[in-house]
């Protein structure tokens, strides 16, 4: 048997079932998980994915309230009306 040791962590429980529902449909145990978390931290040398802040706050539609998404939407109808509308590239681009 491998010399191994415990990780131990506190998360928040929601955070916890969800990620361990998608590990489950994947077939990989988050002790598994866990490992492939580590082995790539090794071999990249850092995090295996960038950390770094967002330039804006991102808008999530299932975090937004009724008034904020119909806020979001006037925008858009706003610069329909204008003759300002935007392209799919510059909405990426913007993003």
């Amino acid at each position: 048997m491998a010399n191994t040791n415990a990780v131990y962590a506190r998360i928040d429980t929601n955070l916890k079932e969800n990620a361990e529902s998608i590990l489950s449909q994947l077939g990989i145990s988050p002790s598994s998980a866990i490992q492939m978390l580590y082995s790539q931290i090794v071999l990249q040398k850092g995090m295996p994915f960038e950390l770094r802040l967002p330039a804006k706050k991102p808008l999530a539609l299932g975090n937004m309230s009724k008034e904020d998404l119909n806020l979001e939407l006037q925008k858009g109808i706003d610069s329909l009306n204008d003759g300002k509308p935007y392209s799919a590239d510059e909405v990426d681009e913007s993003m």
